[in-house]
């Protein structure tokens, strides 16, 4: 029986919302997988019943996001921040130089962490208006012979979000945060050397980081580097070189099921850009009372960041709204104002709510 009844709508940036037939699932399993007897949370990592979870999570992975031959598939742990520093280290040579585009936060300590590795080039920032946009193809300045260029897709604390892919130099592999829109629309891997993601917000649960590798670029890692974070190391034994997060690799592969038996990748892109545009609806038929964040052509699908005509009235409405079961909208300091993320397991009645919600709110105070 579902329980649906009793949830508030959450629109948390991260942990997020989880589909609710995952959760049932999951609940079903906790105590003993069918035909095992024994908790997900309890089988070895080394038992043939996880190498069929996480195996099974990875060719399902591939179907839905149609990954080519040739790309590894590594389900790891530590973030993506751990990826600021596992890029550069095995993907920049010494005394080789990696070309940035900063669009915000996450971008911004990539960068950082990327400088203790090597050169940094930023070729591009939105950093003088905030990161409300994301810089046009013409204002990308690369640099003559970059290791890789790093983009971050979606941009979760200023509402931003890539629609068109920079274009690097030709034979430079493009690398991509794409922690908070992972999924959220058809993705042609092959345009990228590198996608890495934090699952914690469109895939699994917080303890898992997904990250799809081209072959060739394994070999890029000095011989010095320590084993546990060399890529060919998790290549080579397929995920399982240490325990590996069992819980949330299960986890992923209900959510790529239930993502697959949706109608796929299609289907998810076709019902985020309808949710978002309901709320950027909201927005601009306002007349003012809400104004977005983000410049339109770079309106995330994902976290649609707003303003209202005072911090006062930005508190009421926050308070209000989580009086009313609509949970976890208070804006990010950088920006302030209001947040709502709304990833792929997001139910469209939450957006419904909201914009509901929303017009009231502006009919009483505005």
């Amino acid at each position: 029986m579902s329980n649906s009844a009793e949830r508030i709508f959450n629109f948390s940036a991260g942990p997020a919302v989880l589909p609710l037939p995952v959760l049932e699932q999951a609940q079903r399993d906790l105590v003993a997988l069918p035909g095992v007897g024994m908790s997900v949370l309890e089988i070895s990592h080394r038992s043939k019943v996880f190498e069929e979870i996480c195996f099974g999570a990875e060719a399902d992975l591939r179907r839905l996001a149609g990954v080519p031959d040739g790309y590894h598939v590594l389900f790891l742990q530590g973030g993506a921040t751990l990826q600021f520093s596992m890029v550069p280290m095995n993907l920049l040579p010494k005394g080789g130089g990696a070309d940035y585009v900063d669009t915000g936060a996450w971008s911004a300590k990539a960068i950082q962490e990327a400088r203790k590795v090597g050169d940094v080039h930023v070729a591009a920032s939105s950093k003088a208006t905030n990161h409300d946009r994301i810089p046009a193809a013409g204002e990308l300045a690369w640099s003559a012979a970059p290791a890789y260029a790093h983009m971050t897709s979606n941009n979760t604390i200023f509402g931003t979000q890539y629609h068109h892919l920079p274009e690097p130099p030709a034979g430079v592999p493009l690398v991509n945060d794409a922690s908070s829109d992972i999924f959220c629309r058809p993705l042609d891997v092959s345009k990228f050397g590198l996608i890495y993601a934090g699952a914690q917000k469109n895939l699994s649960i917080a303890g898992l980081t997904l990250v799809i590798v081209r072959d060739d670029l394994l070999a890029r890692a000095p011989a010095d580097l320590p084993v546990y974070l060399a890529y060919s190391t998790h290549a080579k034994e397929r995920s399982l070189y240490n325990t590996p997060p069992v819980f949330a690799i299960y986890v992923l592969r209900l959510v790529l099921a239930q993502l697959l038996a949706e109608g796929g990748l299609d289907a998810v892109a076709e019902r985020n850009q309808r949710k978002a545009g309901k709320l950027y609806a909201a927005i601009d038929g306002s007349g003012g009372f809400y104004r977005g964040h983000a410049q339109p052509a770079s309106r995330s699908w994902m976290n649609v960041t707003y303003r209202l005509p005072s911090e006062e009235l930005e508190k009421l409405f926050v308070r209000e709204a989580t009086a009313a079961g609509l949970d976890g909208l208070k804006g990010h300091r950088s920006v302030g104002g209001i947040r709502a993320s709304i990833y792929n397991a997001f139910p469209e009645a939450g957006v419904d709510a909201l914009v509901a919600f929303m017009a009231e709110f502006q009919r009483t105070h505005g």
